[in-house]
């Protein structure tokens, strides 16, 4: 019967670059920084990692088999794998063959477009999937049952709330009577694909932690402050955490505001992780 990790406990690469480099890493459940410098391997240990998940939608299962000279260890042992995300920062355009088809949608040009189109269809099936609990919770006749259906539609709430604050010196709100993501702007409907890439960056990463709604599952983002003013790196983690404190979360990066906000204990340098 396959069971789910609740965490990647420890990754093991047998070689980094043409048979140089053994790396053994050993994991917080919750937060984990790789840093170094450039050329160290930070993101070379990263792609390691979701190198045959490349062409893939940036979602679905990671194995416990080894695989490209990389294994992983799972906490439970007897797990045999991880629900996962793998988030990309650059906002680079894209070559129609990355998508598969033409796309119908002419907004979608660029990288981030295209995560945010896949999560979008995540977020409907989220509220689908919290309103049926509610309406489980309202009719099951629990004397708790009122507190538990409100606690279910508290973590959507306070990710709009989160988005509203964080895009509010440009007069950006997320439209709430819309099930569909869209922002208003001084009264002007704006799609997501129209955001800033630092404002897509943002909100793509945060709608993916929402849409796991509570689960266990590990995040991979390579240098995720790209894009991001400052005072959008320092909560980043954090509010990753706040959304899903249940996920794990695994980055490289260049940036010391990352750790700002009470990280800096979960940082690993490259050369610690070397033998």
């Amino acid at each position: 019967m396959k069971k789910l990790a609740n965490y990647i406990k420890r990754i093991e690469i047998s070689s980094l670059w043409s048979g140089h480099k053994h790396i053994v890493w050993e994991l917080r459940p919750d937060v984990n920084v790789l840093s170094g410098r450039n050329g160290e391997g930070k993101s070379t240990i990263l792609n390691k990692m979701v190198h045959h998940l490349r062409h893939l939608p940036p979602t679905g299962q990671l194995t416990g088999n080894e695989s490209m000279g990389v294994k992983v260890e799972f906490s439970p042992a007897d797990a045999t794998g991880i629900r996962y995300d793998v988030l990309r920062s650059f906002d680079r355009k894209m070559v129609l063959t990355e998508t598969g088809n033409l796309l119908e949608d002419a907004r979608i040009v660029t990288e981030l477009d295209w995560q945010l189109f896949h999560v979008q269809r995540r977020y409907l099936d989220y509220q689908v999937n919290v309103g049926n609990r509610m309406i489980e919770l309202l009719t099951s006749g629990r004397p708790d049952a009122r507190e538990q259906a409100t606690a279910a539609a508290e973590m959507k709430q306070r990710f709009l709330d989160m988005v509203d604050e964080l895009f509010a010196e440009t007069g950006k709100k997320i439209d709430r009577q819309s099930n569909e993501l869209a922002f208003m702007q001084y009264g002007e409907r704006l799609s997501p694909y129209l955001l800033s890439s630092g404002e897509k960056q943002m909100l793509l990463i945060l709608l993916t932690v929402l849409t796991e709604d509570h689960l266990p599952y590990i995040i991979f983002m390579d240098e995720p402050e790209a894009s991001l003013h400052f005072e959008w790196q320092k909560r980043l983690i954090s509010l990753i955490r706040e959304l899903n404190p249940n996920a794990q979360v695994l980055l490289t990066t260049h940036s010391p505001a990352l750790i700002m906000d009470g990280w800096s204990d979960a940082v690993t340098a490259v050369s610690d992780i070397t033998v």
